[in-house]
């Protein structure tokens, strides 16, 4: 399902003041503009009624009870203005005049001028709503608002009474019906809308620039928070950023800076560890080697009297052996990898044939026969050809001890960088341990059959290859084995600065 692009903290602050600006303005204004429309229309309304009433009062007394057409015209005339047209109608006959006789409201105005013509609307009895008529002949003085061809009109109805001499009222039957032009008051309405439109406009113009200063302040010890969090990701523990005040941001800085010295204080405390840690391996490593050099001397000689001895002593001469070089191997792999740790690990570079230093590295362990090579000859590669000699022989070694035949050895090169490919067709490597499969003192077991090394050969191998500005890579093939690759750069400056 699609989702909206999520907005950044400057653009959502933004849009909170502006979206509160709108509807704070549309509030104030739509409610001014409705009360000021109401306001309007009804000082027109009760204007008109009072107007055509106090007109009518001046008819009475009525000259005749049944008036005729002339009457009519004459009670139609007398409330007519320029403002609006009236009629009077008696039992269904209906005046004629439109407006008081003789009344000239002026010339017409220009065309475009925005005043309404003053005979421009008519009432005919078809315009006055049911609603209204049935609201007169019951006795009221009713009024509504209607739209007559795009003019907003007010028709106002009164019936007109006839006073007898007990001074009893009585509906006559003449009803007069007024329709007055609202259009001045429709276009003052209208220009409030304008107002109110142009009040909401400047007031969301004034909320963007209050806004954009608002969000200056806020975000810049938020852009600072996040740079000092990337450099203290990056290792830059000594990181702090200043306090400005005493508000949540400033709240905020106080505390990062108080879990950036915490966390330099622990990382500091782990690295002492560590360096104890590493110290203690390589003076203990050292210090067995001594020992180890005359056990393995010993243990050679049992070796070779093994065979002269009795059954139970001869293989406990023989464990005995074995073991001790065991030891003695894993004496070694923990002084190489403490080099590593302390950095002092070196290179001792040499121009070399790359194919025929795989040739002899399988030869020197007799698993020439035992391995197919794809070596193209020519590569050439300044490399330090003793450790390139201990990463082949751990991935052959590994691949012929744990994988399937066949074991392949391929060699490619390009400009910059040789690669060689070490690959076994066994069962490969399980996906959960591919990840871990360079990791110090890890065996996998649950892929392989149990490894009788130390657990670091794989770590030293990769060791190897990024003293060399290079890297080890493992993967399982698509038909089965695990392909482990070596890469490393051809030429002495690529460790300078080349591609890696």
């Amino acid at each position: 399902m699609a989702s909206w692009p999520s907005l950044g903290l400057r653009a959502r602050l933004l849009s909170a003041f502006a979206l509160l600006c709108v509807v704070t303005a549309a509030a104030v204004a739509g409610g001014l503009y409705v009360q000021a429309r109401n306001e309007i229309l009804q000082r027109a309304q009760d204007a008109a009624v009072r107007t055509m009433t106090g007109r009518l009062q001046a008819l009475y007394p009525l000259r005749s009870a049944a008036p005729g057409p002339q009457e009519l015209d004459l009670i139609a005339g007398a409330v007519s203005d320029q403002h609006g047209s009236a009629i009077a109608v008696y039992r269904g006959a209906h005046s004629q005049v439109q407006s008081p006789p003789g009344h000239r409201p002026g010339p017409p105005p220009l065309p475009g001028s925005g005043e309404p013509e003053q005979d421009g609307t008519v009432l005919e009895p078809g315009m006055i709503p049911e609603g209204l008529r049935e609201a007169v002949a019951g006795g009221d003085v009713a009024w509504q608002r209607v739209v007559r061809d795009g003019t907003p009109l007010l028709i106002i109805g009164t019936p007109l009474l006839i006073v007898e001499q007990d001074r009893t009222a009585r509906l006559s039957g003449i009803e007069v019906y007024l329709a007055r032009d609202l259009s001045p008051e429709q276009r003052s309405i209208d220009g409030l809308a304008a107002r109110a439109w142009f009040t909401g406009g400047a007031a969301l113009a004034f909320a963007v620039v209050l806004a954009s200063l608002a969000t200056r302040g806020v975000l810049r010890p938020v852009r600072e928070l996040g740079r000092a969090a990337r450099l203290l990701g990056e290792g830059e523990l000594q990181t702090r950023i200043a306090v400005r005040g005493s508000d949540e941001l400033a709240e905020v800085a106080r505390t990062f800076n108080d879990t950036a010295a915490e966390l330099e204080r622990h990382v500091e405390q782990l690295r002492g560890m560590e360096a104890d840690a590493r110290r203690f391996v390589a003076d203990v490593s050292h210090e067995l080697r001594t020992p180890l050099a005359a056990l393995a001397a010993v243990a050679d000689v049992l070796d070779e009297e093994a065979a002269r001895l009795p059954e139970p002593a001869g293989r406990a001469a023989r464990l005995v052996s074995q073991e001790t070089l065991s030891l003695t191997a894993l004496v070694n792999d923990l002084i190489e990898i403490s080099r590593f740790d302390s950095g002092v690990a070196a290179l001792a570079l040499n121009e070399v044939d790359v194919a025929e230093l795989v040739r002899a590295s399988l030869r020197t362990r007799g698993w020439s026969e035992q391995v197919t090579t794809e070596l193209p000859d020519g590569v050439t590669a300044r490399l330090d050809p003793r450790r390139v000699d201990v990463v082949l022989a751990n991935l052959v070694g590994n691949a012929l001890r744990h994988g399937e035949p066949p074991v392949s050895v391929r060699l490619g090169a390009d400009p910059h960088r040789i690669a060689v490919e070490v690959r076994d067709h066994g069962p490969g490597l399980d996906e959960a341990v591919l990840p871990h499969v360079f990791d110090r003192f890890y065996k996998a077991s649950a892929a392989r059959a149990r490894s009788e090394g130390s657990g670091l050969g794989l770590a030293i191998a990769r060791e190897n290859a990024r003293l060399h500005r290079g890297d080890l890579t493992v993967a399982n093939a698509p038909d089965g084995g695990a392909v482990f690759t070596l890469r490393l750069p051809r030429r002495a400056h690529d460790l300078d600065g080349g591609p890696e």
